[in-house]
């Protein structure tokens, strides 16, 4: 496994190993049930009390490294549409940022909200959101031992050649550790998380 700045691949060698190259930028992207959320008129949450739908949209980052730290700075487009047009109105969603350290470890969480502002009479509104983390270089470094195992040499016949070194459970989990996820999405109350999973 080849290590790279902040991009991904995987490419043959001349000798016929593949090899796969290793971001240290935090992975982009909206967690299953959250890139959409739906709010309703005091009541219920039949179809005749839809208020506003919206949805995360056209997420994107941008990586660059400053003072020892990766800073992934991620920005989205919120789209809602409201059932009925009306007069103006603004309509403001929660949406949460996270560092994800291993796929498990939540290491950073910010919700700040999302205006979006309906014209007179429209039924679509859409606003930009921005979210940033920030993780320490150290934090996504694999130490030199891992690295070493990772990009070793193996040739056909050797015992471990077949031998994925991800499987050992020590490489596996420095590599787990090593790895980050920037996420976004809505904040959504368990009322809106059962909806989104039911609909």
């Amino acid at each position: 496994m080849a290590l790279s700045a902040c991009s991904t691949g995987g490419q043959l060698d001349s000798l016929g190993g593949v090899y796969s190259e290793r971001s240290l930028c935090p992975q982009l992207g909206i967690p299953a049930g959250t890139g959409d959320v739906t709010l309703f008129h005091p009541g219920g949450v039949a179809a005749d009390y839809l208020d506003v739908t919206a949805t995360i949209t056209n997420l994107r980052s941008e990586c660059y490294e400053s003072g020892g730290q990766l800073i992934s700075v991620a920005t989205y487009d919120v789209v809602a549409q409201r059932r009925a047009a009306g007069p103006p109105r603004a309509v403001s969603l929660p949406v949460y940022n996270v560092a994800m350290q291993g796929g498990s470890n939540v290491v950073a969480k910010r919700v700040a909200p999302v205006t979006v502002n309906f014209e007179n009479g429209q039924l679509m509104g859409q606003a930009t959101g921005t979210a940033t983390i920030r993780v320490d270089r150290a934090a996504v470094t694999l130490p030199d031992n891992v690295r070493a195992e990772l990009t070793r040499k193996r040739k056909a016949g050797e015992v471990d050649a077949a031998i994925d070194p991800l499987t050992v459970p020590a490489i596996r989990d420095a590599v787990s550790r090593a790895t980050f996820e920037h996420l976004v999405g809505f904040q959504l109350t368990q009322d809106q998380l059962r909806y989104n999973a039911t609909r």
